[in-house]
This record gives C-alpha cells, structure tokens and sequence, in this order.
C-alpha cells in the first residue's frame, strides 16, 4: 500500500503527489494529517519506518517550535506527543511504501522508494 502524509496547502506535498501519479498506476492512500492528526502509535510507526528520532522529524522553522520548543530538553516520548498534539510541527510529505518511508524532500526523493512500483508502459 503507498500512503502520503500530506498537506494540501504545501508546494512539495502537491508536487510529491503528482510525481506519485505520473510514475506510478497505484493510487496513493492520502492522509491529511492537519485533520486526520496521527496518534502517539502511528507516529512511532513512521519513526521506525524513516529510521530517525522524533525531534528530526519536527519543522524547526516553524513559528510554533521557536516559541515553545527551540533549545528545550525534550525527550523521545514527549517529542511524539507533542507531535501528535501539533501536527504543523510534523516535516512532511511522508511517503510510505512496502513497509519503508522517506520524507520527500525533495520530491524527487521518491524515485528511489518508487522504484519497483513505476507504470507499466
């Protein structure tokens, strides 16, 4: 199943989501995060699937995390819950794919993830 966290709002989700439909005949699970916000679990999900830390998953150039949040001791746990309760904060587009993900930044990151799903020409 291929799933996009996404953000309808965002250059980069949009144009991540056009090179999922121009490279692939699978059409994407789309999850708008801002209003289906992911649970604790499903962020720990996504962790393990990117490989990183909560704390590189946040968008430190938003205004929300220089106000409440830059230079604090945070821990793992409370950075998924503060993730979960602020989902501007959650980088973003996250592809998931056959049980890996990348964030797509650039949208070109894809290619390598779509790899083995391109369309049948």
């Amino acid at each position: 199943m291929l799933r996009i966290y996404y953000k309808a709002t965002c250059s980069t989700c949009r144009t991540t989501l056009g090179l999922i439909h121009d490279e692939t005949d699978e059409e994407p699970e789309i999850v708008e995060y801002m209003k289906e916000t992911p649970s604790q679990e499903e962020i720990k999900e996504i962790l393990t699937l990117l490989g990183i830390k909560a704390e590189e998953l946040v968008r430190k150039k938003e205004q929300l995390y220089k106000e409440k949040y830059e230079g604090k001791k945070i821990t793992e746990k409370q950075w998924i819950k503060i993730l979960s309760e602020n989902p501007e904060l959650i980088e973003r587009p996250i592809v998931v794919l056959d049980g890996k993900a990348i964030i797509a930044r650039p949208p070109e990151m894809i290619f390598e993830l779509l790899g083995k799903k391109k369309k049948k020409k």
